[in-house]
């Protein structure tokens, strides 16, 4: 038999603080229902008596399960793993445990999730990942979020402004203009834009932000636009399609980094040089940006700062209004943009 002493239990805190187990728990996991000085008390108690705080604690809170689910379209794509690792990073700090479900950014799967974790009785879900448009399932969506939210339940999103939760929203509009501002400066006039699917709003908000910027310069109907998977794969093929319908273009913008490099990898294995021939520019900034040859220019979002921000707001009581955190963002200049090799005459507006 061990002479080693047993760990202080959450019982012990509270007979200590002389409140009840329910409230101990409360006043550990800043729940409500327990005045901030009362909260200081049982802390402090804690302390005293060495007690680590575990999950099964918050259970006492009010029956619910220390599980956080975390919704992502792809968890292949390098922009939603650095989001879960910020959101596992607080997760772990915060002693809950993490579900991860994707939805291959398919509305119907996404309903379909959130009503398997309802099931699994998890009380808070963070849901990465563009909205959609024109969509019946999105409606469906919002509905379900409403009677989970309604029920006790928390939802908080990342890149859902539409959707009366706390939000987490990445500045997609400005980095678009921010983007499309930079590769203009460099004298280009003859630019495609490689664009992920349609129906989302993150692909509408970056492609508002490139025409934004670019409509005191050019005749934004006839800077060619086209529409693939979020992927690599889409990225090159969307790439290819661009340059049959204008040979012509110094500079390609992609609406996300994996798109951009599928792009770059295209273009490379065309006979293009990147940036002599055709710059090549993102958006996100995933690690592998730095790493492909030539360095891919990009806008940076802070993707696990995104996760971590959607975890903690998730986990606080409910406002009076929905909460909103706004990201910065930042340009990133590597070696895949450069002025264009002679000037371009591109299309001005009238």
């Amino acid at each position: 038999m061990s002479d080693r002493p047993s760990p202080p239990r959450l019982i012990d805190v509270a007979e200590a603080a002389g409140v009840s187990l329910a409230t101990a728990s409360r006043a550990l996991n800043d729940s409500t229902g327990v005045s901030a000085t009362l909260a200081a008390h049982v802390k402090a108690v804690a302390a005293q008596v060495g007690y680590v705080p575990n999950s099964h604690a918050r259970a006492l809170a009010g029956g619910q399960a220390a599980i956080v689910g975390l919704i992502v379209h792809d968890v292949g794509d390098p922009y939603f793993g650095e989001i879960a690792r910020g959101v596992l990073r607080e997760t772990e700090k915060r002693g809950y445990m993490a579900l991860i479900s994707q939805t291959q950014r398919d509305p119907h799967a996404e309903l379909s999730r959130i009503r398997s974790l309802r099931a699994h009785r998890v009380n808070a879900i963070v849901l990465a990942g563009s909205g959609y448009i024109g969509t019946a399932a999105e409606a469906d969506i919002a509905a379900e979020v409403r009677s989970f939210t309604a029920a006790g339940g928390r939802v908080a999103v990342i890149g859902r402004h539409r959707l009366p939760v706390d939000a987490v929203l990445p500045d997609n509009v400005n980095g678009g203009v921010t983007i499309m501002k930079h590769l203009l400066g460099l004298g280009h006039r003859r630019i495609g834009v490689v664009a992920g699917p349609a129906n989302l709003t993150t692909v509408e908000d970056r492609l508002s932000g490139l025409r934004a910027a670019a409509s005191s310069v050019l005749d934004w109907s006839a800077v060619p636009v086209i529409h693939g998977d979020f992927t690599r794969e889409g990225g090159a093929s969307s790439a290819a399609r661009l340059l049959r319908r204008d040979p012509g273009l110094t500079a390609v913008v992609a609406l996300n980094d994996p798109m951009a490099v599928g792009a770059l990898s295209w273009l490379l294995s065309s006979g293009r040089r990147v940036p002599s021939d055709v710059s090549v520019a993102g958006f996100d900034d995933i690690p592998v940006a730095a790493d492909v040859h030539p360095g891919l220019t990009t806008v940076r979002l802070p993707m696990v700062a995104m996760g971590a921000q959607a975890l903690e707001l998730v986990l606080r009581p409910p406002a009076s209004r929905p909460r909103r955190r706004r990201t910065g963002h930042e340009l990133v200049p590597r070696a895949s943009t450069a002025p264009p090799r002679r000037p371009a005459a591109g299309p001005r507006t009238p």
